[in-house]
């Protein structure tokens, strides 16, 4: 699937081809921080298949519990995370930030992570009384 996206500011903008299979939540405490939000949600897709359409990103490199890195690239301008990639073998593979999609939703996830960090009211969301806008 054929997608594109920007920052909030719209000052970061890119291409992708990306599978909609391969549409993830990660609930670790890592991720939780790095959003503000009680989960990350993540479009994978090889680098080669991510192009930067607009200007740099800012980087900010987090050193995961297991040693590796992991490349966070987000706005200078307004903040928000766009993507993020690894070193070594982990650098082939692109996780785009689902907000950024301009298609998101077209894509739901299929599998989640880190399920033993997840907040314990996830589930209990739709149950929530809302309305359509504020």
């Amino acid at each position: 699937m054929r997608i594109d996206g920007q920052c909030h500011c719209g000052h970061i903008t890119y291409e992708a081809e990306i599978d909609p299979d391969e549409v993830s939540i990660c609930h670790c405490t890592d991720c939780q921080q790095l959003t503000g939000s009680a989960y990350r949600v993540t479009a994978s897709t090889p680098r080669a298949s991510f192009h930067l359409t607009g200007a740099e990103p800012k980087l900010y490199v987090k050193i995961a519990e297991n040693g590796r890195k992991r490349l966070q690239f987000f706005c200078p301008d307004c903040g928000s995370p766009i993507y993020t990639t690894g070193t070594d073998e982990d650098a082939e593979e692109i996780g785009i930030r689902l907000g950024t999609i301009n298609q998101r939703r077209a894509l739901a996830p299929r599998s989640q992570i880190w399920c033993s960090s997840a907040l314990p009211w996830i589930g209990d969301v739709g149950k929530l009384p809302g309305k359509p806008r504020d």
